[in-house]
């Protein structure tokens, strides 16, 4: 245990290293397909990992979390999952990527055969996927021809996209695309890549010799988010009579899901009982409210949605007769924060039979919420040793002020239990003065799937 400062304490420790001989009984509690394919357009690795070694060690540093004590919130004690230790991407989607990447190494150290992941990313999934896959570079893992990674975001999410080494060195970047699709739609870049895939894969594969890796799927991130629960159990086990709720600012809510599936298997392993497992609470924001729609209603269709009146002295849209949704917006459709870009998540369900079962429940914030709660919460994160910026306006990824005010207007409503034990998972927040944004020349514009093809293509 290591004191940051008088108000708390943090507890710092890498739960893929600490539980890397598990990941075998992870992928079986993740995974049902577990074999690979040697198929271009349906191309994944298997589930094997390199042997640690100093340098497979160093490569996965960058997965360290920690458990840090807040202050109590009215009277309810509060802990902060902080998933956002590694500088170079601030989001929790590091551990699945380095995950996802030390397959692909291993894949091109038993056969030989370059591999290219491709994904569609609003921000941070690609973010960490670049960093995971320069990572394996610099610490000689990989060659520059044998690991790649493509990335395609929608054209709202390019001042989240970050530039480092594979953006500034000529051939990194080159072997390394990112690419900004233009369309209407932010959610059609999933679909676009892969179409992609699926249409140009075998041609690519002819081309070049190597693989192409389509790795968007639900099970590669849960393993990682499998080590959250098996991280907590380390530092702070669940007592006999606690009652706790995760709460987290999901969008498909991957990393509950996964949170989930460790504490099942902590269960099973008798280091847990499903009378402890915790309640879940999502937070959402009023452009993709659906899986707290789905989750009240049964159904994603906004018409189940509180009506807003335009109060038009204080100048925002109000309501009183729903506390899941916000009471003061600026848009009953603003989008407070692009990364959360999903509709009909089509992991819903799972997530409802999941807080039928074990409780919870879920709300939606607005911006106006948020800023009425930033002062506080960010001298609440400071004292923890977090940091906000003091302007909510440099603020460019939301996600842990989002958990933050959904925990606060969630215990003021009544939504989350009196005699709780608030759990807040920090999955990603940075400032724009954190990171430098890609420039002009870094990017590829594209609308169609022949354009992801001109670029990924030239640059074989």
């Amino acid at each position: 245990m290591t004191m940051t400062n008088p108000h708390g304490w943090a507890i710092t420790r890498n739960p893929v290293l600490d539980h890397y001989h598990r990941l075998p009984e992870i992928v079986e509690a993740c995974v049902q397909d577990r074999t690979g394919s040697n198929e271009p357009e349906g191309f994944r690795p298997g589930f094997h990992f390199p042997e640690l070694d100093d340098r497979v060690r160093e490569y996965f540093a960058a997965a360290a979390v920690s458990w840090r004590s807040l202050d109590d919130f009215q009277g309810l004690r509060v802990r902060l999952l902080d998933l956002t230790g590694n500088p170079a991407t601030q989001t929790t989607k590091s551990l699945a990527s380095l995950l996802i990447v030390a397959r692909a190494i291993e894949h091109v150290r038993r056969t030989g055969t370059p591999v290219m992941l491709v994904t569609p990313t609003s921000a941070n999934k690609g973010t960490a996927l670049r960093d995971a896959v320069l990572r394996a570079l610099d610490l000689g893992l990989a060659e520059p021809h044998q690991l790649r990674v493509a990335t395609i975001s929608p054209a709202a999410c390019r001042d989240k996209l970050r530039r480092g080494r594979l953006s500034t060195d000529p051939e990194l970047r080159a072997l390394n695309p990112v690419l900004l699709f233009e369309g209407q739609q932010a959610e059609d870049v999933k679909p676009l890549a892969r179409e992609y895939v699926r249409k140009y894969a075998a041609e690519w594969s002819g081309h070049t010799g190597g693989r192409m890796w389509f790795s968007l799927e639900l099970a590669n991130y849960m393993l990682a988010d499998t080590t959250r629960a098996l991280f907590e159990h380390d530092a702070e086990p669940i007592a006999q009579g606690e009652v706790r709720v995760h709460a987290h600012a999901v969008s498909s809510a991957f990393g509950l899901l996964g949170y989930h599936t460790g504490r099942a298997l902590l269960e099973a392993a008798g280091d847990a009982t499903p009378a402890q497992r915790p309640e879940s609470f999502l937070v959402q924001h009023l452009h993709t409210p659906d899986m707290v729609l789905s989750q009240r209603f049964g159904s994603f269709e906004r018409r189940n949605m509180p009506r807003y009146t335009w109060d038009r002295v204080a100048r925002l849209y109000r309501q009183d007769q729903d506390p899941c949704f916000p009471y003061a917006t600026d848009s009953p459709s603003e989008i407070l924060d692009p990364t959360f870009y999903t509709h009909r998540p089509l992991t819903s369900q799972r997530m409802n039979e999941i807080t039928r079962e074990f409780g919870g429940g879920g709300i939606v914030v607005s911006r106006h919420e948020c800023l009425r709660h930033y002062a506080a919460v960010r001298l609440e994160l400071a004292r923890a040793g977090m940091r906000m910026p003091e302007d909510p306006g440099d603020l460019a990824e939301w996600s842990l002020l989002m958990a933050m005010t959904g925990v606060r207007e969630g215990v003021e409503r009544g939504l989350i239990g009196r005699d709780r034990t608030i759990v807040v998972h920090a999955s990603g927040t940075y400032a724009r003065s954190d990171y430098d944004q890609l420039e002009d020349g870094d990017l590829h514009l594209v609308r169609s799937v022949d354009d992801v093809a001109t670029a990924v293509g030239a640059n074989a």
